[in-house]
């Protein structure tokens, strides 16, 4: 035992041999520089480089898949210190925390959340009310000192490159800010321009005025409106930026002339939308982002299939972001085909896939990367970023789409101390994919290897262009 919490062998293969090769292959891996290309961390943590607050402000209360569990076991918002009203002492909110710990047994969160009280703050027992004061004190001496800032433990966690998500709309102060100070951690951000692409966004049409003033270009013309995204792609790109990124709820692509473009963007700018054109809108714009992606170089990715903010009340009441979003069943071949149509045999573009609807992993997804050279599947994402997520991946699409149509592992999370617990449990699992494929004689101990290292870290750092 590495101590308390963290079992040596912890997610390896029962079989005493087939752990065993598991093993060595994490070992070979376990210290590769981490690719973080696509997640939610804070820009200003990397602009300012504040020292976190307090123990719950770090792990409870911006977490959302930690309030989800407690919330679905009756503990309300207001006392995980969210909302009006609410609890503000931060010691209260951890009891709470710990009082419902238990909840999350058998589950990825308990994983990364055990790993970093264990590996970042040495806590060798588990959460529970009556440890829970000791944790805290624990955590909370740790949190002034300069080495548990973000920017040290950008550098602790042997991050090379880490890619935020941020508003076509931001003015990317901290990303400037982070650049012109005199630490060299690679952060770039990725151009998100949700809010000025789907119509059903709120202040859609306030959103594109603004992105009118910020460009200098009018926003109230199909042609001025895509070349005010062309000025914020280059002006991402500037500060590194390798990728834009599309949170749409279906895949769907539309290739419109520009007649019906131009018709279709007067009606949704107007007001004067009919039934189907906040879908059609954004269907268009996804095939206008790949054009875009040919002139300017950035990957572009696609993530689809959340019901979001499923609860009415708790989104009126306390925000998006609060848990309450439920994966879908969406279908790819007929909904990217116009797109593909358009610029899928172009070696230019890169196109990666993401989907919360797992069914498409052998029917779809796999297929269509496995012969569409711009197409590459992203690991599996939110609700599946798990054990049994990354398994039931790999062995549902990887005999049809290939290892090398993949992009590796990203840890999509906005809690900066998870990133290190999903790269491990992401290399674990893949080392005891790859440990089974040896022993049922379908790879070789040195492509075994190979295919490891690139798991870890070299698809991501190509197939994002870091």
């Amino acid at each position: 035992m590495e101590n308390g919490l963290l079992h040596p062998d912890r997610l390896f293969p029962a079989d005493h041999a087939t752990r065993a090769l598991a093993r060595d292959l994490f070992y070979a891996v376990q210290d590769l520089p981490i690719i973080s290309p696509h997640g939610h961390t804070d820009p200003r943590w990397w602009g300012e480089n504040p020292a976190f607050s307090d123990p719950a402000a770090l792990f409870v209360t911006p977490d959302h898949y930690v309030t989800r569990m407690l919330i679905s076991q009756g503990v309300s918002f207001e006392s995980l210190g969210i909302g009006t009203d609410c609890e503000t002492d931060p010691r209260k909110i951890w009891q709470t925390f710990a009082e419902h710990y238990h909840l999350f047994a058998g589950t990825p969160s308990r994983i990364w959340l055990d790993d970093a009280f264990s590996r970042l703050f040495n806590v060798n027992e588990r959460l529970a009310p009556k440890t829970a004061n000791d944790i805290y004190d624990a955590i909370a001496e740790r949190l002034p000192h300069p080495d548990t800032r973000p920017r040290a433990l950008f550098d602790r966690f042997g991050i090379e490159a880490i890619a935020t998500t941020d508003s076509a709309l931001d003015d990317l102060s901290w990303h400037i800010a982070a650049r012109e100070s005199d630490w060299n951690g690679r952060v770039v951000p990725t151009y998100r321009p949700d809010a000025i692409i789907d119509p059903d966004a709120q202040d859609f049409n306030a959103n594109l005025d603004r992105l009118g003033e910020i460009t200098g270009c009018d926003t109230t013309t199909w042609d001025g409106y895509l070349d005010a995204h062309r000025s914020r792609r280059l002006a991402f790109r500037a500060l590194g930026a390798t990728a834009t990124d599309h949170g749409h709820p279906t895949p769907m692509t539309a290739d419109l002339s520009i007649a019906d473009a131009r018709a279709l963007f007067n009606r949704v700018r107007g007001g004067k939308m009919t039934n189907g054109d906040a879908e059609l809108f954004r269907a268009q714009m996804l095939t206008e982002m790949a054009r875009m992606s040919l002139e300017d170089g950035l990957v572009m990715q696609l993530h689809s299939g959340a019901f979001r903010g499923h609860s009415s009340q708790v989104y009126r009441d306390y925000g998006p972001d609060r848990g309450f979003d439920i994966p879908i069943p969406v279908s790819f071949p007929v909904a990217l085909r116009p797109l593909l149509d358009a610029v899928g045999m172009d070696p230019r573009l890169t196109l990666i896939l993401f989907t919360l609807d797992e069914t498409t992993y052998a029917r779809e997804l796999a297929p269509l990367a496995g012969v569409w050279p711009c197409l590459r599947l992203g690991p599996p994402w939110w609700f599946h970023d798990s054990f049994e997520g990354m398994r039931r991946f790999r062995e549902m699409a990887m005999e049809t789409a290939g290892v090398f149509n993949t992009v590796g592992f990203n840890d999509d999370t906005r809690a900066l101390c998870s990133i290190p617990a999903r790269h491990d449990v992401a290399r674990r699992v893949d080392s005891g994919w790859l440990a089974e494929m040896i022993v049922t004689h379908r790879l070789d101990e040195t492509e075994a290897y190979d295919i490891a290292a690139l798991l870890a870290h070299g698809l991501a750092k190509k197939a994002y262009k870091l």
